[in-house]
């Protein structure tokens, strides 16, 4: 977190014996859902008790993380936790910090690239876009194998029906060729994907 809250500085959070937050920046009491969307906008700011300035800070990330986690929007597995205490009172906890900071960064720094090369869209949108392709695709693949049902919705049936049209075979055999190479096509991106 590098960004300050415009002036460079860091934003100071007071937290109080009853468990409010007061940010000094705004003059105003906050909840972990405000402090979280300020980590989400990379404001640096640090937590303090009210009363003797003891940083809080590791502690109220900790708990938005454990909110989150409770409230079903977990983001991290059940085999990372217990590994994770497992680590704690071993020799490997002091090199656990900086191990998870490498590793977070690599990480955020990949997701930027991602959004990057898909013009700056949310990554889910990439699975989406990719997803209404291959419906497109499976959709025209079904309008050549059945041709006297395009344009039919399923609760409609036709009014009378038509006997199937024989399709050439080298339309069948260019449409399979289609579908294999956007399947090639997938695989390949979700390969390079699983890469970075």
């Amino acid at each position: 977190m590098a960004k300050g809250n415009g002036s460079g500085d860091t934003v100071v959070i007071k937290k109080y014996a009853n468990r409010r937050l007061y940010d000094t920046s705004t003059s105003s009491y906050v909840t972990l859902d405000h402090l979280a969307e300020l980590v989400r906008k990379e404001v640096n700011f640090e937590v303090r008790d009210a009363k003797t300035g003891e940083d809080l800070t590791r502690a109220v990330l900790t708990q938005i993380i454990f909110e989150r986690e409770t409230k079903g929007d977990g983001a991290l597995p059940l085999s990372f936790l217990r590994q994770l205490i497992g680590f704690y009172g071993g020799g490997a906890q002091n090199m656990l910090p900086a191990w998870l900071d490498m590793s977070m960064n690599s990480f955020a720094a990949s997701q930027e690239k991602l959004k990057k090369a898909m013009g700056g869209a949310h990554p889910m949108a990439f699975f989406e876009h990719q997803a209404r392709r291959n419906m497109d695709m499976f959709e025209q693949a079904m309008k050549m194998f059945t041709p006297g049902m395009a344009g039919v919705a399923p609760e409609d049936p036709p009014e009378e029906p038509e006997a199937p049209e024989e399709e050439p075979a080298d339309e069948r055999d260019a449409a399979m060729a289609a579908l294999k190479a956007q399947m090639k096509i997938m695989q390949e991106q979700l390969e390079s994907l699983s890469k970075k």
